[in-house]
């Protein structure tokens, strides 16, 4: 779709998850045993025939740069468009809102043939139809399409989010900024089509004026001015803001329910490719109620959990209620429950790691 472009802004993501986002960016953190977060937003560009996309980055985006390579997974390794890393060339404005970073890329947009910017943010686990959301847009001859989900998530409370507010034709009449929605509000998912030229007026006016920090304040100082569309997205969409909410939504993968509408309904997730051998799971072996990563060999049991590729579970071990990520080693007679693990954990033969009031985060490399 050449009249679009695309931008997943990582800019304002925060540090909500512990020792996942120790040495790594939110939207590289592994989820549902073979994906990052960031796979669904760059999925759901390329489904609607997005085949330019730039990704703006803070920090900590190596992890980032390695998953994503070309971007051939996702179609976008091409001569004409692609995939564009965009790091912060203001090492000092890292700390600041996004506006500055669209500031800094503006010669990106000026330089597309693309009449639409499509921006989303690279945390939402969800599939969406983008397509869906243009033809909206252009239907309704709005200046902003903005995309909310009512909510409904007894998790976000204490959390902050963006809520907009509309009257009955779904024209945004107000946009809080950081505040805690109640039951019912309408989360915006910080997710937005617009002109380019309109992009790069209310960028351009934002630092000449000073105003604004981030896009998103601009739009909400703009609502008077134009005509800003909200979107109602009706189907799957996670509010991943905590270790508690991480944990959550990763066992919500194992109900057939909800996998079923986000890897099956709309376009395919994409994500990278490793090739390794099946899964082995060996005569002593006991599994139920999990996702299997490939490379995996099990040895011993595993229950309600999650396994990312390459895991080694030794005989008799006990897994429960448990998320692995790659490459981790569970010894003989170890018992896991209600832990997260990080990649290259090494858990000696009959010790045991358990939590039993919120899910315990074993950092990335360490030995028990």
């Amino acid at each position: 779709m050449k009249k679009v472009v695309g931008v997943i802004n990582l800019v304002d993501e925060k540090n909500t998850l512990s020792e996942l986002t120790n040495h790594r960016s939110f939207a590289s953190v592994p989820f549902a045993g073979r994906y990052r977060l960031i796979d669904f937003s760059l999925s759901n560009l390329t489904n609607a025939g997005v085949n330019t996309v730039a990704v703006f980055t803070r920090e900590k985006y190596r992890s980032l740069f390695d998953h994503l390579g070309s971007g051939r997974e996702w179609d976008l390794d091409r001569h004409q468009g692609g995939l564009f890393f965009q790091p912060p060339a203001d090492e000092e404005r890292r700390s600041t809102g996004d506006i500055h970073s669209f500031h800094e890329n503006l010669s990106f947009f000026k330089r597309s043939l693309s009449h639409y910017v499509l921006v989303t943010n690279g945390q939402l686990v969800w599939n969406v139809d983008f397509d869906q959301i243009i033809e909206e847009h252009e239907a309704q001859n709005a200046d902003i399409t903005v995309v909310y989900k009512p909510c409904d998530d007894p998790y976000t409370s204490g959390s902050h989010y963006n809520v907009l507010y509309t009257n009955d034709d779904e024209r945004v009449d107000r946009l809080n900024l950081g505040i805690e929605p109640l039951p019912g509000d309408n989360v915006y998912l910080n997710t937005f089509l617009m002109k380019s030229s309109l992009l790069i007026s209310l960028v351009e006016d934002s630092i000449e004026s000073g105003k604004h920090q981030s896009i998103n304040e601009a739009i909400a100082a703009s609502l008077d001015r134009y005509h800003v569309h909200a979107h109602h997205f009706g189907g799957y969409v996670t509010f991943i803001d905590s270790v508690e909410s991480y944990y959550r939504y990763s066992m919500e993968m194992l109900d057939p329910n909800v996998t079923q509408e986000l890897f099956y309904n709309t376009g395919p997730i994409y994500t990278k490719v490793k090739h390794e051998s099946p899964a082995k799971y060996l005569e002593s072996s006991t599994v139920s109620n999990s996702l299997i990563a490939n490379g995996c060999t099990i040895s011993g049991t595993v229950e309600n959990s999650i396994l990312f590729r390459g895991i080694r579970v030794g005989k008799g071990a006990v897994i429960r209620n448990s998320i692995i990520m790659q490459k981790c080693e569970i010894g003989e007679g170890a018992v896991i429950e209600n832990v997260i693990l990080d990649k290259d954990v090494s858990v000696s033969p009959n010790e045991t790691v358990t939590s039993e009031d919120q899910p315990r985060v074993i950092a990335k490399s360490t030995v028990i």
